[in-house]
């Protein structure tokens, strides 16, 4: 059954359910040439600059850095932004977990390892939820906004109250400066509907056929519990923004997963738009005006296509990116905890046929929406880095369940866990003990390609 985004588990609620690289590392970024004629310039290159005109919008792109051209600068910014996030979130449950210790000195032995985590996941106070909260605003009211210090406050999570109008800015839908943001906002989705009406009659010429039939058998099997996303109206909005990207990214076309990546953001601007007191279960499209539901379906249209920008190799041909990654997965868990590898190994468990829905889903099937929601918020502050961050959460979540795969002893056994992890009664604070724990082995292993190497012979 559901639970609530606030997690207080209410059931009748909506929120229910080539060159070997070292694992993580970013590969060197090649310089691209400004003239398509350079001989350095791959064909995807040359493609995807034919295609950088959806992102125009004009000066704006430039005013979300001071030195835009500077990659090491804007990677040591990241890694600084995340270090501390990182570090205040573990603080935090570490202060949480000591004070409950002083109150109950002498635990129960039999108390499990999970329920002593599961206890430390109280909720913040609403003293601390209010002043995140007022930084949040002030920061997002000023005339032109400091990005890095967004980047820095909504890696730990973003209020509720203001997270639609933070994504839009760190998925650089809109402009850092503030007078400038109405007028970007407008055009871009005046653009979206131009290119429905450009494009999307186009489902039924031959050429588009299979795209369009796929996209279409896909969209009701999506969340078939949540009544919202069974609405005639919402399934034709999926259909619109899943369409017009695939034509748009003709080298990886639409694949099935891309759609669950549209749910997030769906949810979070209908939620924007909803008075307070009306829950996303009760809502009917149909009663909300056709011109606040485009706008809904523009800003979920741009926001993803900024998203997949980093990871459009997941779903080129074969998907090599994922392969790349699942790899990755595997030598990483190698080296962090052999033992759980073998394991994996002794009972003919392959690392692609559980993992490969994680980076492709990104961890959206896994995890109950609301979660989701919360990791996106973790996400989106990495930036173009989030593809490579990735990598560590599901090292970490799959690290997470290490005590309980140890105990299955044969191949179903181990294969029904893996695809049935019982995260139904995660919060937010689970997630963001997730999103530390990730940083933490990025910190230790991602740039040591011999440290703590295990002998996995």
């Amino acid at each position: 059954m559901a639970e609530n985004s606030k997690g207080n588990g209410d059931e009748n609620s909506f929120w229910k359910k080539h060159i070997r690289s070292i694992p993580g590392r970013p590969s060197p970024k090649k310089v691209i040439s400004s003239s398509l004629g350079n001989s350095s310039s791959t064909s995807f290159q040359n493609f995807k600059r034919s295609v950088d005109d959806v992102w125009d919008c004009g000066v704006a792109d430039n005013e979300f850095s001071n030195d835009s051209n500077s990659t090491s600068t804007d990677v040591t910014i990241c890694k600084t932004i995340a270090e501390l996030a990182a570090i205040s979130v573990i603080n935090n449950h570490k202060t949480r977990a000591d004070d409950k210790t002083r109150s109950n000195p002498l635990p129960a032995k039999h108390e499990s390892r999970n329920s002593s985590i599961s206890n430390s996941c109280t909720k913040v106070s609403s003293d601390d939820g209010t002043g995140r909260l007022s930084k949040f605003k002030t920061l997002l009211q000023t005339n032109v906004l400091e990005l890095n210090e967004l980047k820095k406050l909504s890696w730990s999570g973003i209020p509720d109250e203001i997270r639609a109008n933070a994504w839009r800015l760190l998925a650089g839908y809109l402009p850092a400066n503030i007078e400038r943001r109405k007028e970007v906002l407008e055009r871009k989705r005046l653009d979206y509907l131009s290119l429905v009406q450009q494009y999307f009659h186009t489902d039924r010429d031959e050429i588009f056929q299979d795209i369009y039939h796929q996209i279409h058998i896909d969209i009701p099997r999506m969340s078939p519990l949540i009544s919202l996303f069974q609405q005639k109206i919402v399934q034709e909005i999926f259909e619109r923004i899943l369409f017009i990207w695939a034509i748009r990214h003709p080298a990886s076309g639409y694949v099935q997963g891309i759609n669950d990546l549209v749910t997030p953001f769906f949810v979070v601007f209908l939620q924007e738009i909803l008075p307070s007191n009306r829950s996303l279960e009760s809502t009917d499209l149909s009663e909300i005006p056709l011109a606040v539901r485009n706008c809904v379906e523009a800003d979920s249209f741009w926001c993803l296509s900024k998203f997949l920008d980093s990871i459009q190799d997941n779903y080129i041909f074969a998907q090599l990116g994922i392969q790349n990654k699942v790899q990755q997965l595997k030598e990483l868990i190698q080296r962090i905890d052999v033992n759980l590898h073998k394991h994996l190994q002794k009972h003919d468990v392959d690392y692609l046929q559980f993992s490969f829905r994680w980076m492709n889903n990104l961890l959206t099937r896994e995890l109950p929406l609301r979660c989701s929601i919360r990791l996106w918020d973790t996400y989106l502050a990495e930036c173009d880095s989030f593809a490579s961050f990735q990598l560590y959460v599901c090292a970490a979540f799959l690290l997470r369940w290490r005590d309980k795969l140890l105990l299955e002893k044969d191949f179903q056994g181990l294969m029904i866990l893996l695809q049935n992890l019982p995260t139904h009664d995660w919060n937010d604070s689970h997630i963001s003990i997730l999103v530390a724990e990730a940083y933490r082995l990025k910190v230790m292993f991602a740039d040591a390609p011999n440290h703590l190497q295990a002998n996995s012979s």
